[in-house]
C-alpha cells in the first residue's frame, strides 16, 4: 500500500477545490505534505510550486459566493507524499 510507484507525480500547481481546473483527483487518494518556507503547513488550500505562493483560507473572511476567503502568501514552496 506504500508502493512509492504506484502514486502520480505531484503537479506544479494543484488545489483542493474540486470546481477548480487544478484539481487532480489521484493526487488525493495519498497524504500530501506541504512545506512553506521550511515549514509544514496543513492550512494549504491551493500551491504552486514554479511561481512559489500558497492560498489558505481566511479564519473570518467569506466571498460573495460564501466561501472561506483565500489569501495568498509568496515564498518557497515544496509539495511531498508523506
Amino acid at each position: 500500500m506504500n508502493d512509492t510507484t504506484a502514486k502520480p507525480a505531484l503537479p506544479d500547481r494543484l488545489s483542493i477545490n474540486p470546481r477548480s481546473p487544478h484539481h487532480v483527483e489521484d493526487v488525493f487518494e495519498h497524504d500530501i505534505g506541504i512545506t512553506f518556507n521550511g515549514k509544514e503547513r496543513f492550512d494549504v488550500e491551493e500551491y504552486c510550486i514554479s511561481e512559489g505562493w500558497i492560498k489558505f483560507a481566511s479564519p473570518k473572511g467569506l466571498d460573495r459566493r460564501g466561501q472561506p476567503l483565500l489569501l495568498t502568501r509568496k515564498g518557497t514552496v515544496e509539495a511531498f507524499y508523506k
